[in-house]
Formats: structure tokens, sequence, C-alpha cells
């Protein structure tokens, strides 16, 4: 095994990373910079309201086209290896590895539970309500967006058309490493994250048996895993001759073992070199970042040494994203969705859109830049002074992990002008700041010790969001030098299953860069703590609300 030192020159590495609206894939050099970017539409259904399925059909022939994509011209000798991540969605196969499927219409085409789908409520109460010991890893309260409860829903509502007929339940990253080799190993990362297995202890038989599925532990779990590695490790002879013709790739390259999404994020950014910067962190050890991937959702990513339980938060997961050390993960639901569902569905819109388009502008740079005028000579956060917003129009992941929670604005006037669809747009970027606050300040008072975000995702590329986030928190954000930094991750994972590096720490190092560091504004803190003293106020409201409501 080469260590980075002596490497060949000119080793590339495929990512390819399953979003919940796209599959996307890039061509990464040793260094982490993408040479190539290809981006396909995967297509979803909503069957009724709080059922979300995708097809995997559909999602693995989309895999393969923008593979092809990224080499076309490539000389793809010089490709070593590919790693995937995706959305920790729920795929379902029978014996012979044919789709079954996930609705009341029978369409097996449609054999993908989505991560967001919301399906399961009554199946999680009753998980949540047996206080199981595995609880205690995932906060205390299992969410409705893991596997268990919608295994178990499967179980109770499609008996004869699924759940008898069920040969495999993969979490989707695992089902698309196993179609590139073929090998059905299980990714540590899902099981741990999304299923309640213990990288030390394995199974716990009890679980499944005190919450009715105890016909999952037959044949030593074959149907949800029993053979479970760590993330970045090579799977059985790598790249089949088949999968190699269907992705554009040689046969035999190295395959890894996959990773959630958010968390190739976490490992695209929570190592990069920060020598130079200037920052407080660079001689602190890695558990004193906080890898915060903001797209569709926002996941918060934190290490740690040894175990730390914070209520609310998923976790401590070990070896479940960086081999070696404890995960917590942090969550806000559907953060990007909100941001757009304020902005859109104000009455201004047409306007913005019609502005934002005559100057060949995304929307929210125009909205960013109009904040920009109206501010006149006070800091542009100081526009909210009235205007405050509970973000959890989807209920609550982190720390409060209550589904039942919803989104609050205070602070509404008549006006229906671009100014106030500004603000209210403003107001809902720093409410999703105060709540990655929140979480923070839970983390750190159960124990860990954070003094810089490291941002990617989507959010990332919005200056007013990232600015937010350091004033809020008080803490310098990070960006990469590469903005797609789940690619990264992804790519990271292909180089440590090719042997090019000695560690996924090492390959971390080399292929994270560091693009640009934004410090907090400190002169603003008194401002932004009274808004943050509004903002816990709004959900104490909202929960005596709830009280009178229910009250007799």
């Amino acid at each position: 095994m080469m260590s980075a030192g002596d490497q060949e020159p000119g080793h590339y590495y495929v990512g390819i990373d399953v979003g919940t609206g796209s599959v996307r894939a890039a061509l990464v050099d040793q260094q982490g910079i993408l040479l190539a970017f290809a981006e396909e539409p995967i297509k979803q259904w909503e069957p009724q309201v709080n059922h979300h399925e995708q097809s995997s059909e559909d999602i693995w022939a989309a895999c393969c086209l923008v593979t092809k994509k990224i080499v076309q011209g490539v000389d793809v000798q010089r490709i070593r290896g590919l790693g995937f991540d995706a959305t920790c969605s729920l795929v379902v196969l029978d014996k012979q590895f044919h789709p079954l499927p996930v609705n009341h219409e029978g369409d097996s085409k449609r054999n993908v539970i989505m991560w967001l789908d919301h399906r399961a409520v009554s199946q999680v109460h009753r998980i949540n309500k047996t206080k199981h010991g595995v609880l205690r890893y995932v906060g205390g309260v299992m969410s409705v967006e893991m596997q268990a409860p919608k295994l178990l829903w499967l179980k109770e509502n499609l008996r004869e058309t699924c759940w008898d007929k069920a040969g495999h339940f993969f979490d989707l990253p695992d089902f698309l490493s196993w179609k590139a080799t073929g090998v059905t190993a299980r990714s540590l990362c899902s099981l741990v994250c999304k299923w309640t297995y213990s990288a030390e202890k394995g199974w716990d038989d009890s679980f499944w048996k005190t919450v009715g599925l105890e016909d999952l532990i037959d044949d030593n779990y074959s149907k949800i895993g029993n053979l479970v590695l760590p993330p970045g490790t090579c799977l059985g002879s790598g790249l089949t001759p088949e999968a190699a013709k269907e992705l554009g790739l040689p046969s035999g390259i190295a395959v890894a073992a996959s990773l959630i999404d958010a968390h190739a994020g976490g490992l695209g950014v929570i190592g990069a070199d920060l020598r130079g910067h200037g920052l407080i962190c660079e001689g602190q050890p890695v558990t004193s970042r906080l890898a915060v991937i903001c797209g569709t959702s926002s996941c918060h990513m934190g290490i740690s040494k040894d175990p730390i339980f914070v209520p609310g938060v998923w976790g401590p997961y070990f070896s479940a994203m960086v081999p070696g050390f404890w995960l917590n993960e942090g969550g806000q639901s559907v953060t990007g969705k909100l941001i757009d569902h304020i902005v859109q569905g104000h009455a201004a819109f047409p306007e913005l859109q019609a502005k934002a388009t005559a100057r060949c502008q995304s929307i929210y740079a125009y909205l960013n830049s109009h904040l920009d005028l109206i501010k006149k000579a006070q800091p542009v956060g100081f526009l909210t002074v009235d205007l405050h917003v509970w973000p959890d129009f989807h209920g609550n992941r982190s720390p409060l992990a209550d589904l039942t929670l919803k989104g609050m604005v205070t602070g509404l006037t008549l006006s229906q002008d671009l100014d106030d669809l500004a603000i209210r747009y403003l107001a809902t970027v720093q409410a999703i700041a105060f709540g990655t606050r929140f979480i923070i300040e839970a983390m750190q008072a159960a124990g860990h010790s954070l003094s810089t975000l490291f941002l990617c995702g989507g959010l990332s590329k919005n200056p007013l969001f990232v600015q937010m986030h350091a004033d809020i928190t008080g803490m310098p954000v990070v960006l990469s030098q590469e903005v797609e930094s789940v690619l990264v991750g992804a790519a990271i994972l292909g180089a440590c299953a090719s042997g090019d590096f000695t560690s996924v720490q090492e390959a971390m190092a080399r292929m994270s860069k560091v693009g640009k560091v934004v410090f907090p504004r400190h002169e603003d803190k008194k401002y932004y703590d009274k808004k943050y003293q509004v903002f816990l106020k709004m959900v104490e409201h909202q929960k005596e609300y709830s009280a009178i409501m229910n009250g007799n």
C-alpha cells in the first residue's frame, strides 16, 4: 500500500451522490479537485400525504447516466476507486433481488420509501413507548425517518404484497454498493445511524422482538445485513463487469462501503488543513469542529473521542463517519425547503422573479442585494427587530425531537411589497441559524467542545446564510474550496478503497481544502442574543398554547 507521498501522479476517483431530487457524480483527483461534474433528476411519487416513494431502478439508471458523462474523454485506466453516498431511504427487494411495492397500488417500480416519508408516525410512537435501551443511542427518541418504524409499517400494512415476499431491505447507499459489486455487505454508517445496529455489540435481538419485528432475526439477520464494514472499506473484488459496462468504468476498480449523504459531506469538509487561516481551532483537535451540511434539510455533525449522549441529538454512533471517532448528529428538517416555501408563498414573489431574471441573478442573490439597499445605515440583520420566526414547519428533529411542533411567525404587517418579502426571507434564514445555535448549545452542555463551523451543501453558497450562521453562533464559518463537498466525501471513500491512502483521516487531510473563512461580527452579538431569547420563548409559548387547547 502506498502512502500519499509516493503515489503515482494522475489517479482519479469517482464520487456518486444520490440526493432527494437528483443524482450527481464527479471525477475527483488526489488533491480533492473536481475535474468533471454531472447531474440528473430522479423521479418521486407522493401517492398520498406524507407518503414519498422512489424507484431503485430509476436511481441506478441515473447513476449510470451521470457517471458516463463525467468520464467522457478521460483515460479511465487512471480511475482507481468509486464511492457512493445517498439519502437514508429504504429499498425493498425480493429474494431474487427484484423490486417489491411499498405502496397500496402494488406498483413494484416504486420500491423505495424515501427518508422524509412520515407514514410510520403511529409505529414510531409505539417504538418510543417501549423505552428500549437502543433508543439511548438516538437521543432518547427514535425519528419517524429511521428504518425500524418504516419496516413495521410495511409488516402491518403490506403483509402479502411486500413483507412476506421480501428478501432484502437495504439502506439506499448500501443498495448502490451492492448493485456495483454484488456484495450484500452493509456500511457501518447506515446500520448504526438508521437501523439500531451497534458497532460494538451488533444487533440487539430483544429490540426487534419488543417492537414486533422478530422475523428479521431469522437466518442471522440476512434480510437487513450480517456483514457490516466501515465506510471506505473495499467491497469484494470491486466493480463487476456488468456494473462496469453500465457505468462506463473499468471492471474491477475498488468500490467502497458507502456513507449517508450528509455524512459524506461531513467527511468532505471536517478534515481540512486550517494552517495559515488565522483560526483559533488551527492547533485544536478535529473534535472542535462542527460540520453543517445544509441542503433540503440541515445536518450537524460533531465527532468525539469518547461517547457523548446528547438529549434530542442522534448518536453517539461509533465509526459512523470518521473511523475511530464517535459521531453525534443534530438536524433541522427541510431548511432549504422552508426558505423556498416562505419566499415563493409571498404576494411579491412574481415581482421578485421578474426583477431577478431581468438582472440575470438567482432570486436569492437578488434578495441579498435588495436587503443591502433597504438596510440604510444599520447592519442588515437588524431589519428583523420586530419580526421573529420559529422554523419547525415540519416538526423539530434536534434538540427537542418533537414531530408535533409547528412553524411560527410573529410581527407580520399588512405590507405585501418586495421589502416585506426580503425581510421575511431574512428572518427565516436567521431562524435556521438560531436552530443551529440551539443544537450547538445542547451538544456543548453534554460535553462537546466546539469552536468552528464547517458549512457545505446548497445553502452554503448563499453568503447571507453563511454570515448569519457566523453572527448568530459567534463562531467562524469555514467554507470548502470545492462547494460540492458531499461529492468530495464520496470520492474520499473511493480513494480509501483503492489503497492510495493509508486511512480515511489521511485522505480527508489531503482531499479537503479550505476556500474561505467567514468571521462573526462580534459587535452585533447583543442584538442576536436578544433575538435568541425571543426564539426560545416562541417554542415555550407554542407548548403553552397546545396545553391550553388540549386541556379540559
